[in-house]
C-alpha cells in the first residue's frame, strides 16, 4: 500500500465526519476511482457518518470482495442498513460471500421490524460467564474494544441472562473473587421486537447506558447501547424537521443536486396546488379588492400572522407525539389549550394590529376588520395545528409528512376568507 492510501486511510479513521463531508462531495464519476483505493475496514467508519443515498452509492462502487470485508467490519447497525438497501439479487449474493456468523447475525437483525431493538442492538458485547473469575473477565475485558461500558452482563452456563455487574466494583475487587458474588439482577430487558419508542422510555426511567436483548425464553441475544439510540433518535428528529417542510429525510447538506431536486420537487408542486387554492379564495372577493385597495395591503398580514401561530402550535403538538407526551386520546386537552391561547394571543394581535391600521388609515371600519379576522383566523391556526397531526396519526400516517402542507393551506384559506369575509359584511364602514 502506497504512503498516500496509509495517509487516506488513517483520515478515514481519525476524521470520520470529515471524511464523510469530503465523500459526499466528491462526483459520481470519479467516485468509483476514489473509494477502491481506500481500505473497506476504515471506510466503514466514515460511512457511519454518511447520508444513507450516499453510503449506499459509495458501497455500491467498491468491488464484491471489498463489500464483503466492509459489512463484516461495519458496525452492525451500519451493516444492516447497508444490505437491506440492496435489491435481492445484490444482498443474496453479498451474504454468500460472508462469513457464516456475519450471515447468521445479519439475516437475523433484518428479520425484526425496522426501528426496533433486534435492529439496533449490538452483538460485539463482552458478556461474562456466570462462573468466571474478576481476573479472567477483566483480561477479556482488556483484549475488546470495549472502553466506554459502565457495566457488563453476566450470562448462565445455558446462554440466558444471569444479571450484570458495574465496572466499578469489577475494577476493586481481587481477581480471584467469583464473579457470581458482585452479580446484580436486571431491572430492565427487551425483546428484539421492542420499538424504539419504547427503548427511549426505559432508558430515561432506568438511567442504564445500555439494554439487555433477550429472546422468549431468556436467551441473550445482545446489547442496545445508548449511544446507537441517541443516533437513531437524533436521525429521526432531524428526518422529521425535514419531512414538515417537504424535503426527503435522506437529503443531507452536501448530496448531490440532482438527488435533492427529485426528492423537494413532487412537494414543491402540491404547495403550488394549495398555493392556487388559496388565490382562488381570494378571487371571489375581486371586486370587492378592486374597489377597496387597501384591503391587498393588509391581506398578507392576516395570513402571515395566522400561518405562524398555526406552524407553532404544529410544532408543539409533533414534538408532543414524539416524545409520547401526548395520545390519540389526549386530543381534548390540547384542543382545548390551543383555543385558550388562540384566542388570547388573537385578541391581544387585533388591539394591536386594529390600532396600527386606525392610525395608518385613519379608518375605523377597516381597523374593525383587521381586528375581527385576526381572532378569527388565529383561532383557526390553533384549531389546525392541534388536530391535523392528531388526524394523521389516528389514521396510521406520519404527522411530519403532510401536517404542515395541510395546516398551512388551513390557515391560508381561513385566513383569506375571514378577512375579506368580514370585509364585505362591514364594507358600509370603509
Amino acid at each position: 500500500m502506497s504512503a498516500a492510501a496509509l495517509v487516506e486511510n488513517e483520515f478515514l479513521r481519525r476524521h470520520p465526519v470529515e471524511a464523510a463531508e469530503t465523500l459526499e462531495a466528491v462526483s459520481s464519476r470519479a467516485l468509483k476511482s476514489t473509494v477502491q483505493s481506500l481500505a473497506p475496514e476504515a471506510l466503514a467508519v466514515a460511512l457511519e457518518y454518511s447520508s444513507p443515498p450516499r453510503a449506499l452509492t459509495i458501497f455500491e462502487a467498491l468491488s464484491s470482495d471489498d463489500r464483503s470485508t466492509l459489512v463484516e467490519r461495519a458496525a452492525p447497525r451500519l451493516a444492516v442498513s447497508l444490505v437491506a438497501q440492496l435489491v435481492p439479487e445484490s444482498r443474496e449474493s453479498l451474504l454468500a460471500g460472508l462469513s457464516p456468523g456475519a450471515r447468521k447475525d445479519i439475516e437475523r437483525m433484518l428479520s425484526f421490524p425496522e426501528n426496533s431493538a433486534g435492529r439496533m442492538m449490538d452483538r460485539s458485547f463482552l458478556g461474562a460467564r456466570a462462573d468466571m473469575s474478576v481476573g479472567e473477565v477483566l483480561r477479556r475485558l482488556q483484549e475488546t474494544t470495549i472502553r466506554s461500558a459502565r457495566s457488563l452482563f453476566v450470562i448462565a452456563t445455558d446462554g440466558r441472562l444471569f444479571g450484570r455487574v458495574d465496572m466499578q466494583d469489577l475494577a476493586i475487587a481481587s481477581d480471584d473473587t467469583p464473579i457470581g458474588e458482585l452479580v446484580h439482577g436486571v431491572d430492565i430487558s427487551v425483546t428484539p421486537q421492542t420499538s424504539r419508542e419504547e427503548l427511549v422510555e426505559l432508558l430515561e426511567r432506568s438511567m442504564r447506558d445500555s439494554v439487555p436483548v433477550v429472546d422468549v425464553t431468556g436467551q441473550f441475544l445482545g446489547v442496545v447501547r445508548y449511544r446507537n439510540l441517541f443516533r437513531a433518535i437524533e436521525d429521526v428528529a432531524t428526518a422529521d424537521m425535514q419531512k414538515m417542510v417537504g424535503v426527503s429525510p435522506e437529503e443531507r447538506a452536501l448530496s448531490m443536486p440532482g438527488f435533492a431536486i427529485r426528492r423537494r420537487l413532487p412537494w414543491l408542486h402540491i404547495n403550488l396546488l394549495t398555493a392556487f387554492l388559496a388565490a382562488s379564495v381570494v378571487g371571489l372577493f375581486e371586486s370587492l379588492i378592486a374597489q377597496f385597495t387597501a384591503l391587498a395591503i393588509l391581506l398578507p398580514v392576516v395570513a402571515g400572522q395566522s400561518g405562524n401561530a398555526g406552524a407553532q402550535a404544529l410544532a408543539v403538538t409533533i414534538r408532543g407525539l414524539a416524545l409520547r407526551e401526548i395520545g390519540i386520546r389526549h386530543w381534548r386537552a390540547v384542543l382545548t389549550k390551543e383555543i385558550l391561547v388562540g384566542l388570547t394571543n388573537g385578541l391581544a394581535l387585533a388591539v394591536t394590529c386594529g390600532l396600527a391600521v386606525y392610525l395608518w388609515s385613519g379608518t375605523l371600519g377597516l381597523a374593525l376588520i383587521i381586528g375581527v379576522a385576526m381572532i378569527m383566523s388565529m383561532l383557526a391556526a390553533g384549531i389546525a395545528g392541534a388536530l391535523v397531526p392528531l388526524i394523521l396519526t389516528r389514521f396510521g400516517q406520519d404527522p411530519a409528512v403532510a401536517s404542515s402542507i395541510i395546516q398551512t393551506t388551513i390557515t391560508d384559506v381561513f385566513g383569506f376568507f375571514s378577512f375579506l369575509g368580514t370585509a364585505m359584511l362591514l364594507s358600509f364602514m370603509l
